[in-house]
Protein backbone atom coordinates (compact mmCIF):
# COMPACT_ATOMS: atom_id res chain seq x y z
CA UNK A 1 0.00 0.00 0.00
CA UNK A 2 0.94 3.79 -1.07
CA UNK A 3 2.03 5.61 2.08
CA UNK A 4 -0.56 8.21 0.56
CA UNK A 5 -3.03 5.64 0.94
CA UNK A 6 -3.31 5.65 4.13
CA UNK A 7 -5.86 7.37 5.41
CA UNK A 8 -4.13 9.46 8.16
CA UNK A 9 -1.44 10.77 5.86
CA UNK A 10 -4.25 11.09 2.50
CA UNK A 11 -6.19 13.86 4.92
CA UNK A 12 -2.97 15.45 5.91
CA UNK A 13 -1.56 16.32 2.55
CA UNK A 14 -5.73 16.90 1.39
CA UNK A 15 -5.85 19.75 3.82
CA UNK A 16 -2.21 20.84 2.98
CA UNK A 17 -3.60 20.94 -0.75
CA UNK A 18 -6.52 23.21 0.21
CA UNK A 19 -4.55 25.86 2.83
CA UNK A 20 -2.29 26.30 -0.39
CA UNK A 21 -4.96 26.78 -2.69
CA UNK A 22 -6.35 29.43 -0.67
CA UNK A 23 -3.11 30.71 0.07
CA UNK A 24 -2.31 30.87 -3.91
CA UNK A 25 -5.40 33.06 -3.85
CA UNK A 26 -4.37 35.61 -1.57
CA UNK A 27 -1.34 36.12 -2.35
CA UNK A 28 -2.57 36.64 -6.21
CA UNK A 29 -4.00 40.35 -4.79
CA UNK A 30 -6.97 40.03 -7.84
CA UNK A 31 -4.88 37.40 -10.00
CA UNK A 32 -5.91 34.23 -8.75
CA UNK A 33 -8.18 31.44 -10.40
CA UNK A 34 -11.35 33.34 -9.87
CA UNK A 35 -9.84 36.77 -11.64
CA UNK A 36 -8.64 34.53 -14.35
CA UNK A 37 -12.06 32.35 -14.71
CA UNK A 38 -14.18 35.42 -15.04
CA UNK A 39 -11.65 37.25 -17.55
CA UNK A 40 -12.46 34.23 -20.02
CA UNK A 41 -14.70 34.48 -22.44
CA UNK A 42 -15.64 38.03 -22.09
CA UNK A 43 -18.54 37.78 -24.28
CA UNK A 44 -20.72 36.27 -21.77
CA UNK A 45 -21.72 38.69 -19.57
CA UNK A 46 -21.53 37.69 -15.79
CA UNK A 47 -25.13 38.25 -14.19
CA UNK A 48 -25.02 36.18 -10.94
CA UNK A 49 -26.76 36.25 -7.32
CA UNK A 50 -25.64 34.39 -4.52
CA UNK A 51 -28.02 31.35 -2.88
CA UNK A 52 -27.61 29.41 0.44
CA UNK A 53 -29.11 26.46 0.30
CA UNK A 54 -30.07 24.33 3.04
CA UNK A 55 -29.17 20.44 3.33
CA UNK A 56 -29.07 17.97 6.68
CA UNK A 57 -25.61 17.59 5.89
CA UNK A 58 -24.68 21.52 5.57
CA UNK A 59 -25.74 24.52 3.81
CA UNK A 60 -24.84 24.79 0.47
CA UNK A 61 -23.31 27.97 -1.08
CA UNK A 62 -24.28 28.57 -4.49
CA UNK A 63 -23.64 31.35 -7.45
CA UNK A 64 -26.55 31.56 -9.50
CA UNK A 65 -25.98 32.22 -13.02
CA UNK A 66 -28.74 34.02 -14.72
CA UNK A 67 -29.63 33.89 -18.79
CA UNK A 68 -30.11 37.63 -20.20
CA UNK A 69 -33.74 38.87 -19.81
CA UNK A 70 -36.64 37.80 -22.49
CA UNK A 71 -37.14 39.32 -25.32
CA UNK A 72 -40.74 38.32 -26.61
CA UNK A 73 -43.76 37.75 -24.36
CA UNK A 74 -43.88 33.97 -25.07
CA UNK A 75 -40.21 34.05 -23.76
CA UNK A 76 -41.15 36.48 -20.81
CA UNK A 77 -44.44 34.77 -19.79
CA UNK A 78 -42.17 31.38 -19.06
CA UNK A 79 -39.60 30.68 -16.22
CA UNK A 80 -36.58 29.34 -17.88
CA UNK A 81 -34.84 25.89 -17.25
CA UNK A 82 -32.18 25.32 -14.29
CA UNK A 83 -29.38 23.48 -14.48
CA UNK A 84 -27.18 22.32 -11.29
CA UNK A 85 -23.33 22.24 -12.19
CA UNK A 86 -20.97 20.71 -9.43
CA UNK A 87 -17.47 21.69 -9.58
CA UNK A 88 -14.16 18.82 -10.02
CA UNK A 89 -11.27 18.74 -7.72
CA UNK A 90 -10.97 15.30 -6.76
CA UNK A 91 -13.97 15.52 -4.11
CA UNK A 92 -11.33 17.58 -1.95
CA UNK A 93 -10.59 20.84 -3.85
CA UNK A 94 -13.29 23.60 -3.45
CA UNK A 95 -12.82 25.19 -7.34
CA UNK A 96 -16.51 26.49 -8.10
CA UNK A 97 -14.91 29.70 -9.79
CA UNK A 98 -13.25 27.44 -11.77
CA UNK A 99 -16.61 26.74 -13.35
CA UNK A 100 -17.40 30.06 -14.05
CA UNK A 101 -16.48 30.52 -17.65
CA UNK A 102 -18.89 27.22 -18.58
CA UNK A 103 -21.81 28.55 -16.44
CA UNK A 104 -21.97 32.19 -18.16
CA UNK A 105 -21.62 29.76 -21.35
CA UNK A 106 -24.20 27.63 -20.59
CA UNK A 107 -26.60 30.67 -19.07
CA UNK A 108 -25.71 32.43 -22.36
CA UNK A 109 -25.70 29.87 -25.06
CA UNK A 110 -28.73 27.59 -23.13
CA UNK A 111 -30.97 29.88 -21.88
CA UNK A 112 -30.70 28.24 -18.35
CA UNK A 113 -30.19 30.05 -15.13
CA UNK A 114 -27.12 27.58 -13.35
CA UNK A 115 -26.63 27.04 -9.88
CA UNK A 116 -23.05 26.74 -9.84
CA UNK A 117 -22.66 24.43 -6.43
CA UNK A 118 -20.09 24.58 -3.45
CA UNK A 119 -20.62 21.33 -1.85
CA UNK A 120 -18.81 19.55 0.92
CA UNK A 121 -15.62 18.10 -0.08
CA UNK A 122 -13.40 15.76 2.03
CA UNK A 123 -11.40 14.57 4.23
CA UNK A 124 -14.34 17.02 6.32
CA UNK A 125 -17.10 15.17 4.80
CA UNK A 126 -16.22 12.47 3.61
CA UNK A 127 -18.81 9.76 1.41
CA UNK A 128 -21.50 9.46 1.43
CA UNK A 129 -21.90 13.09 2.80
CA UNK A 130 -21.16 14.80 -0.36
CA UNK A 131 -24.06 12.29 -2.31
CA UNK A 132 -26.47 12.92 0.16
CA UNK A 133 -25.91 16.78 -0.09
CA UNK A 134 -25.95 16.50 -3.84
CA UNK A 135 -29.16 14.71 -4.30
CA UNK A 136 -31.20 17.24 -1.62
CA UNK A 137 -29.78 20.48 -3.25
CA UNK A 138 -31.33 18.63 -6.57
CA UNK A 139 -34.64 17.91 -4.89
CA UNK A 140 -34.31 21.48 -3.51
CA UNK A 141 -34.04 23.44 -6.55
CA UNK A 142 -36.76 21.36 -8.34
CA UNK A 143 -39.17 22.25 -4.98
CA UNK A 144 -37.98 26.08 -5.26
CA UNK A 145 -38.53 27.30 -8.89
CA UNK A 146 -41.72 29.30 -8.29
CA UNK A 147 -39.61 31.61 -5.71
CA UNK A 148 -36.58 31.74 -7.44
CA UNK A 149 -37.66 32.47 -10.91
CA UNK A 150 -36.98 28.91 -12.58
CA UNK A 151 -38.82 26.00 -13.75
CA UNK A 152 -38.27 23.72 -11.45
CA UNK A 153 -39.67 21.04 -13.61
CA UNK A 154 -37.00 21.94 -16.62
CA UNK A 155 -34.12 20.87 -14.17
CA UNK A 156 -30.90 19.23 -15.53
CA UNK A 157 -27.56 18.39 -13.56
CA UNK A 158 -23.85 17.73 -14.86
CA UNK A 159 -20.63 18.26 -13.49
CA UNK A 160 -16.76 18.04 -14.56
CA UNK A 161 -14.23 15.52 -13.06
CA UNK A 162 -15.62 14.61 -9.52
CA UNK A 163 -18.25 16.98 -10.02
CA UNK A 164 -19.42 14.51 -12.97
CA UNK A 165 -19.23 11.83 -10.53
CA UNK A 166 -21.94 13.81 -8.03
CA UNK A 167 -23.99 14.39 -10.75
CA UNK A 168 -23.82 10.53 -12.07
CA UNK A 169 -24.50 9.81 -7.99
CA UNK A 170 -27.55 12.05 -8.41
CA UNK A 171 -29.11 10.39 -10.99
CA UNK A 172 -28.84 7.60 -9.51
CA UNK A 173 -30.39 8.68 -6.60
CA UNK A 174 -33.41 9.91 -8.07
CA UNK A 175 -33.98 6.54 -10.00
CA UNK A 176 -33.90 4.85 -6.47
CA UNK A 177 -35.90 7.17 -4.86
CA UNK A 178 -38.38 8.05 -7.20
CA UNK A 179 -37.40 12.20 -7.74
CA UNK A 180 -37.25 14.55 -8.55
CA UNK A 181 -37.37 14.59 -12.68
CA UNK A 182 -34.04 15.16 -14.13
CA UNK A 183 -34.09 16.11 -17.90
CA UNK A 184 -30.26 15.09 -18.51
CA UNK A 185 -27.11 14.27 -16.47
CA UNK A 186 -23.96 15.71 -18.37
CA UNK A 187 -21.10 13.66 -17.06
CA UNK A 188 -17.84 15.40 -18.33
CA UNK A 189 -14.58 13.32 -18.04
CA UNK A 190 -15.52 11.55 -14.94
CA UNK A 191 -14.32 9.83 -12.33
CA UNK A 192 -16.78 6.50 -12.05
CA UNK A 193 -14.59 3.83 -10.74
CA UNK A 194 -13.02 3.99 -7.57
CA UNK A 195 -12.87 0.75 -6.77
CA UNK A 196 -10.12 0.17 -9.32
CA UNK A 197 -6.66 0.94 -8.64
CA UNK A 198 -5.30 4.60 -10.45
CA UNK A 199 -2.22 1.77 -10.85
CA UNK A 200 -4.94 -0.87 -13.05
CA UNK A 201 -5.63 1.94 -15.15
CA UNK A 202 -4.41 2.94 -18.29
CA UNK A 203 -3.85 6.20 -20.38
CA UNK A 204 -3.08 6.62 -24.01
CA UNK A 205 -0.20 8.67 -23.39
CA UNK A 206 2.96 7.95 -20.80
CA UNK A 207 2.47 10.71 -18.72
CA UNK A 208 -1.66 11.65 -18.03
CA UNK A 209 -2.33 14.94 -16.09
CA UNK A 210 -4.22 12.49 -13.32
CA UNK A 211 -1.66 10.27 -11.59
CA UNK A 212 -1.75 7.84 -9.05
CA UNK A 213 -0.54 9.63 -6.44
CA UNK A 214 -3.19 11.97 -6.72
CA UNK A 215 -5.64 9.21 -7.04
CA UNK A 216 -4.26 7.91 -3.38
CA UNK A 217 -5.26 11.36 -1.95
CA UNK A 218 -8.13 11.93 -3.52
CA UNK A 219 -9.66 8.68 -3.21
CA UNK A 220 -8.87 7.80 -0.01
CA UNK A 221 -9.74 11.17 1.42
CA UNK A 222 -13.32 10.75 0.10
CA UNK A 223 -13.82 7.03 0.77
CA UNK A 224 -11.42 6.32 3.35
CA UNK A 225 -13.01 2.19 3.32
CA UNK A 226 -11.33 0.34 0.61
CA UNK A 227 -14.57 -2.11 0.94
CA UNK A 228 -17.03 1.09 0.44
CA UNK A 229 -15.48 2.40 -3.10
CA UNK A 230 -17.46 -0.21 -4.91
CA UNK A 231 -21.38 1.68 -3.68
CA UNK A 232 -22.98 2.50 -6.80
CA UNK A 233 -22.87 6.11 -6.18
CA UNK A 234 -18.88 5.52 -5.90
CA UNK A 235 -18.24 3.56 -8.85
CA UNK A 236 -21.19 3.04 -11.21
CA UNK A 237 -18.63 1.52 -14.07
CA UNK A 238 -17.15 -0.73 -11.96
CA UNK A 239 -18.93 -4.60 -12.99
CA UNK A 240 -19.48 -4.95 -9.70
CA UNK A 241 -22.43 -2.92 -10.10
CA UNK A 242 -24.93 -4.95 -12.05
CA UNK A 243 -28.16 -2.88 -11.26
CA UNK A 244 -30.83 -2.51 -13.75
CA UNK A 245 -30.14 1.14 -14.89
CA UNK A 246 -33.56 1.48 -16.94
CA UNK A 247 -35.20 4.67 -15.87
CA UNK A 248 -32.26 6.75 -14.79
CA UNK A 249 -32.68 10.17 -16.46
CA UNK A 250 -31.27 10.61 -20.39
CA UNK A 251 -26.98 11.57 -20.34
CA UNK A 252 -24.24 12.67 -22.20
CA UNK A 253 -21.32 11.68 -21.59
CA UNK A 254 -17.77 13.69 -22.11
CA UNK A 255 -14.75 11.65 -22.39
CA UNK A 256 -10.85 12.90 -22.93
CA UNK A 257 -8.73 11.00 -25.53
CA UNK A 258 -5.71 10.89 -22.99
CA UNK A 259 -7.35 10.74 -19.82
CA UNK A 260 -6.40 8.11 -17.29
CA UNK A 261 -10.36 7.82 -16.79
CA UNK A 262 -11.03 7.63 -20.38
CA UNK A 263 -12.12 3.72 -20.27
CA UNK A 264 -14.46 3.85 -17.08
CA UNK A 265 -16.44 6.79 -18.94
CA UNK A 266 -16.49 4.59 -21.77
CA UNK A 267 -17.82 1.61 -19.90
CA UNK A 268 -20.53 3.66 -18.66
CA UNK A 269 -21.83 5.02 -21.40
CA UNK A 270 -22.25 1.21 -22.51
CA UNK A 271 -24.04 0.66 -19.58
CA UNK A 272 -26.37 3.61 -20.37
CA UNK A 273 -27.02 2.97 -23.75
CA UNK A 274 -28.28 -0.41 -23.05
CA UNK A 275 -30.34 0.78 -20.36
CA UNK A 276 -31.86 3.31 -23.47
CA UNK A 277 -30.25 6.41 -21.09
CA UNK A 278 -27.44 7.40 -23.58
CA UNK A 279 -27.87 10.74 -25.55
CA UNK A 280 -24.48 11.22 -26.70
CA UNK A 281 -21.21 10.07 -25.93
CA UNK A 282 -18.64 11.92 -27.30
CA UNK A 283 -14.67 11.47 -27.02
CA UNK A 284 -12.34 14.79 -27.06
CA UNK A 285 -9.71 14.05 -29.42
CA UNK A 286 -6.30 15.15 -28.67
CA UNK A 287 -7.65 16.06 -24.70
CA UNK A 288 -6.87 15.28 -21.21
CA UNK A 289 -8.05 15.80 -17.69
CA UNK A 290 -9.14 19.06 -17.44
CA UNK A 291 -8.29 20.49 -20.72
CA UNK A 292 -10.79 23.06 -21.00
CA UNK A 293 -9.18 24.57 -18.28
CA UNK A 294 -6.30 25.98 -20.29
CA UNK A 295 -7.37 24.65 -23.84
CA UNK A 296 -10.18 27.71 -25.16
CA UNK A 297 -11.04 26.23 -28.61
CA UNK A 298 -12.07 22.91 -27.15
CA UNK A 299 -13.69 24.49 -24.28
CA UNK A 300 -15.97 26.31 -26.07
CA UNK A 301 -16.74 23.50 -28.78
CA UNK A 302 -17.17 20.82 -25.91
CA UNK A 303 -19.58 23.91 -24.01
CA UNK A 304 -21.46 24.34 -27.21
CA UNK A 305 -22.26 20.87 -27.55
CA UNK A 306 -23.39 20.74 -24.07
CA UNK A 307 -25.36 23.77 -24.22
CA UNK A 308 -27.23 22.12 -27.08
CA UNK A 309 -28.13 19.21 -24.91
CA UNK A 310 -29.45 21.23 -22.82
CA UNK A 311 -31.59 23.26 -24.97
CA UNK A 312 -33.08 19.61 -26.33
CA UNK A 313 -33.52 18.59 -22.93
CA UNK A 314 -35.17 21.26 -21.50
CA UNK A 315 -37.04 23.18 -24.53
CA UNK A 316 -35.14 25.97 -23.80
CA UNK A 317 -35.99 28.67 -26.03
CA UNK A 318 -33.66 31.30 -26.69
CA UNK A 319 -34.33 35.11 -28.26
Amino acid sequence: MSLLARPAVANFVAKAMQRATVMADRRSAGRGSAAASHARFPEFPRRVRELTIPTSVAPARATVYLPEAPQTPETAEAAPPVHINFHGGGYVMTLTEVDDPLCRFLAAEAGVVVVNVDYVVAPQHPFPAPTRQAYEIVRWVAEQGAEQGWDGGRLTVGGQSAGGGLAAAVARQVLDEGGPSVALQVLHYPPLDLATDARDKRAAIARPMLRPWMADVFDTSYVPDVRRRSDPLVSPAHPSDTADLKGIAPALVITAEHDLLRAEGERYAGRLRAAGALVGHHDVAGADHGYDGNDDVKARETYALIARHLREATGSRLT
